[in-house]
């Protein structure tokens, strides 16, 4: 059973949320970094978990830089859901993915923002380029479209 924090302090103004476990482990996680790594389908996927020795890599989400936290509600004594004033709201931060998040944020957060880079994407757009999906080359359907009159 995992430990639930013994603190979680919610920093409106400077957009952060700080967690402490009794442990005196403490993080301090930017809101745009807890919502670009929310534990959701629509940001992890609906596919299986990266094998062991692969890296965590979700779907690459852009244009969160000034996102914020809305409300933080209790789910049961395991998690917590982080209503995001973009309306983002699936996911649920469970104990031991709020300390997964803070344990590897030194190495997530800069390879996001390297593929941020390598998809020519931005923190400030929310704008997400086919490339970003896994989608190398577009090709429309084949044959005429139709228009109904």
């Amino acid at each position: 059973m995992s430990i639930a924090p013994s603190k979680i302090v919610h920093h409106q103004q400077s957009r952060r949320l700080e967690v402490g476990f009794a442990d005196g482990t403490h993080f301090d996680l930017p809101c745009e970094y807890l919502r670009v790594f929310s534990p959701s389908a629509e940001v992890r996927g609906h596919g299986p978990a990266p094998r062991a020795g692969e890296p965590y890599e979700p779907l690459l989400v852009g244009g969160k830089r000034a996102v914020n936290i809305a409300a933080i509600e209790p789910v049961g004594r395991y998690a917590v859901r982080l209503r995001f004033d973009d309306g983002h709201d699936t996911g649920l931060y469970t104990w031991d993915g709020l300390r997964e998040l803070g344990a590897n944020q030194n190495s997530w957060w800069p390879r996001y923002l390297e593929r941020l880079a390598e998809h020519g994407m931005s923190r400030d757009s929310d704008i997400t380029k086919l490339s970003a999906l896994g989608i190398k080359t577009f090709k429309p359907a084949t044959g005429k479209a139709r228009v109904k009159e």
